[in-house]
């Protein structure tokens, strides 16, 4: 993915015009390397001005040393808060932690600009770096979704407060990734309830799945799940309805293959149904 960068930054790097530092790949991990790094950079030819401190960090920025980068940008906080750069340097010290996967540093930051500055031009993308911060941290579907759901909620914030820019449009894209991703996490509890023959509640979270999240790839094996265990619990009427909204919705998909030959085996075939949509045919059923 490319992690953009706000507009007075993009212009800066442009003027520069700076060689590429390949310092990462020849860092032997060692903390009191990254320490003389760090003060070899501020003693370097920049000057303790706004400007210079700027310009310094901006240096940084493009060589992807961020950790110095982020240092530029809190010494013009701290030692000039009142000057006209001060402002952009707590979005680029911001930026500067993202890129260093330090997201709570940069929520952080990004949450004080988005409080001090909500007029401020790049205020848009300080929205949406803020909504990367908690889309990037999104864990693997075994584990708790919690990020999941306050990455989709930052991700909608940037579409409702900016619907027409990029960024609105590429969070919706997330939003809708981020949707699938809640879905397989009920998969997966719906799944070991099934497992457990914890029935009840195994039709509660493959339920779920297709009211709520029904534009995800999930949906078809939900359903299938669901006429398993309607078969399991001997309620063949409701697997063969169930089985008939999948394969109205889903008529190519191996899940309504498995769904049918369960049906052949122990009920007879599914009835066809033609009654449209997904969700009206599942409020019919249910």
């Amino acid at each position: 993915m490319i992690r953009r960068v706000p507009t007075l930054l993009a212009l800066c790097l442009g003027l520069a015009a700076l060689p590429a530092c390949s310092w990462f790949e020849s860092w032997d991990g060692k903390q009191g390397t990254l320490d003389a790094e760090r003060r070899m950079a501020r003693n370097a030819t920049f000057d303790n001005t706004p400007e210079g401190l700027y310009a310094a960090g901006v240096e940084a920025l493009q060589a992807r040393r961020f950790a110095p980068a982020a240092d530029y940008f809190d010494q013009i906080e701290r030692d000039h808060p009142y000057s006209t750069w001060a402002t952009n340097a707590k979005l680029m010290s911001a930026y500067a932690e993202y890129q260093r996967n330090r997201y709570t540093e940069a929520t952080g930051a990004l949450d004080r600009f988005i409080q001090l500055h909500p007029a401020h031009r790049d205020i848009a993308y300080a929205y949406y770096l803020r909504a990367l911060c908690y889309y990037e941290q999104i864990a693997d579907a075994q584990r708790d979704q919690r990020t999941t759901e306050q990455a989709m909620a930052a991700l909608q914030d940037v579409v409702n407060r900016f619907p027409d820019s990029a960024y609105a449009r590429d969070a919706r894209l997330k939003i809708d990734l981020a949707r699938d991703h809640l879905a397989g996490k009920e998969m997966n509890i719906g799944r070991f309830y099934q497992r457990q023959r914890l029935f009840a509640a195994a039709i509660g979270r493959f339920r779920r799945v297709v009211e709520d999240y029904q534009t995800t790839n999930h949906v078809p094996e939900a359903l299938h799940r669901l006429t398993e265990i309607y078969l399991a619990l001997g309620l063949t009427e409701e697997a063969k309805k169930t089985a008939s909204v999948l394969g109205h919705n889903f008529p190519g998909s191996p899940w309504y293959q498995d769904s049918y030959a369960l049906l052949i085996a122990g009920a007879g075939p599914a009835a066809e149904d033609r009654r449209g949509l997904l969700s009206r045919a599942w409020n019919r059923v249910f």
